[in-house]
C-alpha cells in the first residue's frame, strides 16, 4: 500500500515530519508544531490567539520546548532535560505510515502534572505505539499551567491590558480547534476525536466536559485517574491572584491568612509587576503560592481550572451531578493503589487527618474514618480515594445519566512494582496505554512480567482504540448505571465487578454526592 508522505499542508504552512526506525517503524511522527501564536509579551495571561503563518517546510522532527516549570520535571533522559520557554503551545501528531481507505480515529491526549508541571516531551507519551497498535492517529499537545495558566487575574485587567481566565484550558480547546481544522490532512478523521488525559490530564477532559465551549471538538473521551475537585472556586481564584502579585512586589513576604486586610494593588502596579520579561519570576513566585496555599488553605493547589463563570460556568463534578456536561460517551477509572506514588516519591498527599476534617459533617466524617484502619497503608488510601475514586465516582454516576459511561479499576502491577511497594498506583496504567512496557523506559518494570505486560497492553489498547472508533470499549466491558455499577477491573485477566468498595462508595457519597447516596 501507498506511504503517507512526511510533508503535510496545514493551515499555516507545510511541516516536515519523521518515519519511524527501529522500534517505531511504520509510523509517522510530526514534532512541535504550533496550534497558537506564542504566548508572549502581550499575550501572556491572555487568551490563546491563531499560530502565525511560515514559508516554506517547517522542521517538525525534534520537540518543541515545555511549558516554564522546575527543570528536574522535564526530564527526557538519564541527565537531559527538554528546554523550557513561555513559548510552549505545540502539538506532537503521530500516524500509521501507511495510507488508509478512510479517514483514521484521532486521539487527542492531555499530560498530566497536577497542573504545575508535565510536557508532551516525556518520553512515556510517545504516540507511535499506541497509533500503529490501532490504526489511529494519535496527537499529544502541551499547553500552559502554574502561573501562567491558571491565575485569575482579571481584577487588575484594564481597557489597555485585559486578563484571560484560564489560559491553559483556552489552551486545549484552542489545540482541539487546531485538530479540526488540520488533522484531515494527516489522515485523522476531525468527526471522531476522542480526548484523553491523565491526572490533571484526566481533569481537564472533565473540565472540557463542562465547558460549553469545547462542545462539538471532540466526540468521546477517557478520563484516566482525575481529581475532579481539583479546581479553584472564584473567591479562592481571586485571593491568589491577589497574594500571588503581593508576592512578586515582595519576594520575602511571609503571609499566612486567606484574609485580606491591606489597600487594594493598584491595577497599574500589578501590571508591571506581571509583565517582567523575566519568567522565572513568576514561578518562583508560583512556588511560594503553592507554599502559601498550603498553610492557608489546608493543603489546596492554588492552580487549577478556575471556575469563572465563562469558560467553566461551574465545577465539573457540579456539571456532573446537574446533568449538564456535554453528553459524548466517557471512559473512566481510578488505580487501586493511586495514593502510594505521591507517599513514596513527593509526599504530597495530605495527611488522613486533614482529609477528614474537610468533611464538616461528623456523623459522616466517623462513618469515612470506620471504613479504613489505622495503619500507614488505609491512610494513604484515604487520602487517595478522596481526590481521585470517591469524587469520580460521582462524576461517572452524574455523566452516565446523559450519555454512555464506562468505568474501571484498574489493578495490574508487575512483580517489580509490587516489590517496590507501588503496586498499581497513579499514572502506571499510561505504560498500557501507550503500549511503553516495550520501550526503554518501561522495559526495567517488565523483565519478569514479559507476558503479562504483552496481554494487558493488548488488551488496554484494543479497549481504547475500541472507544476511539466506536464510542463503546467493547470485549464485555458493561455500560455502568447507577442500578448496577459495574465496574470492569483491569488486570491479568480482566474481570466485571458490580459496585466494588459498596460501603466505601456510600460514606464518602455522603460528601460528594448526598442526593445520590
Amino acid at each position: 500500500m501507498a506511504l503517507l508522505d512526511t510533508k503535510v499542508t496545514t493551515v499555516n504552512g507545510v511541516v516536515g515530519g519523521a518515519r519511524g526506525k527501529r522500534l517505531r517503524r511504520g509510523t509517522i511522527s510530526w514534532r512541535g508544531i504550533p496550534f497558537a501564536a506564542p504566548p508572549v509579551a502581550h499575550r501572556r495571561f491572555r487568551a490563546p490567539e491563531p499560530a502565525h503563518d511560515w514559508p516554506g517546510v517547517r522542521d517538525c522532527t525534534k520537540l518543541a520546548k515545555a511549558a516554564i516549570q522546575e527543570k528536574r520535571f522535564t526530564a527526557v533522559a538519564p541527565g537531559k532535560f527538554a528546554p523550557m520557554a513561555e513559548d510552549c503551545l505545540t502539538l506532537n501528531v503521530f500516524s500509521p505510515e501507511v495510507e488508509s481507505s478512510r479517514p483514521r480515529p484521532v486521539m487527542v491526549f492531555i499530560h498530566g502534572g497536577a497542573f504545575i508541571l508535565g510536557t508532551a516531551a516525556t518520553p512515556l507519551y510517545d504516540g507511535a505505539f499506541l497509533a500503529r497498535a490501532q490504526d489511529v492517529v494519535v496527537v499529544t499537545i502541551q499547553y500552559r499551567f502554574g502561573p501562567f495558566g491558571f491565575l485569575d487575574l482579571s481584577q487588575f485587567a484594564t481597557d489597555d491590558r485585559p486578563f484571560d481566565t484560564n489560559a491553559g484550558l483556552r489552551d486545549q480547546i484552542a489545540a482541539l480547534r487546531w485538530v479540526q481544522d488540520n488533522i484531515a490532512a494527516f489522515g485523522g478523521d476531525p468527526d471522531s476525536v476522542t480526548v484523553f488525559g491523565e491526572s490533571a490530564g484526566g481533569s481537564s477532559v472533565l473540565a472540557l466536559l463542562s465547558a460549553p465551549e469545547a462542545t462539538g471538538l471532540f466526540h468521546h473521551a477517557i478520563a484516566q485517574s482525575p481529581a475532579p475537585e481539583l479546581v479553584v472556586e472564584q473567591d479562592a481564584a481571586t485571593v491568589y491572584a491577589d497574594e500571588f502579585v503581593r508576592i512578586l512586589r515582595d519576594p520575602q513576604r511571609r503571609n499566612t491568612t486567606m484574609e485580606r486586610t491591606e489597600d487594594p494593588i493598584d491595577p497599574a502596579e500589578a501590571q508591571r509587576l506581571l509583565t517582567t520579561p523575566n519568567p522565572a519570576l513568576l514561578l518562583e513566585a508560583g512556588n511560594r503560592l503553592m507554599r502559601f496555599a498550603t498553610k492557608s488553605s489546608g493543603g489546596a493547589i492554588p492552580f487549577a481550572p478556575v471556575v469563572d463563570g465563562d469558560v467553566l460556568p461551574r465545577s465539573p463534578l457540579a456539571a456532573a451531578v446537574e446533568g449538564l456536561t456535554v453528553p459524548v460517551p466517557l471512559v473512566i477509572g481510578s488505580n487501586k493503589d493511586e495514593g502510594k506514588l505521591f507517599a513514596k516519591l513527593w509526599n504530597v498527599l495530605p495527611d488522613s487527618e486533614r482529609m477528614l476534617m474537610r468533611v464538616e459533617d461528623e456523623e459522616v466524617r466517623r462513618e469515612i474514618a470506620s471504613q479504613y484502619g489505622n495503619g500507614d497503608r488505609d491512610r494513604i488510601r484515604l487520602a487517595g480515594d478522596s481526590i481521585f475514586w470517591a469524587p469520580m465516582t460521582a462524576f461517572a454516576d452524574g455523566h452516565s445519566r446523559v450519555a454512555p459511561t464506562y468505568v474501571y479499576r484498574y489493578d495490574y502491577r508487575t512483580k517489580i512494582l509490587d516489590a517496590t511497594g507501588f503496586g498499581a498506583t497513579h499514572a502506571t496504567e499510561l505504560f498500557t496505554v501507550f503500549g511503553a512496557y516495550r520501550a526503554p523506559m518501561g522495559a526495567g518494570l517488565a523483565i519478569a512480567d514479559w507476558p503479562g505486560t504483552r496481554r494487558v497492553t493488548e488488551s488496554v489498547q484494543g479497549r481504547w482504540g475500541a472507544f476511539a472508533r466506536t464510542g463503546d470499549p467493547g470485549l464485555g466491558w458493561p455500560v455502568y448505571t447507577t442500578d448496577e455499577r459495574k465496574v470492569l477491573v483491569i488486570n491479568d485477566p480482566d474481570r466485571v465487578v458490580a459496585d466494588p468498595d459498596t460501603l466505601r462508595r456510600r460514606a464518602w457519597y455522603r460528601v460528594h454526592a448526598p442526593s445520590q447516596a
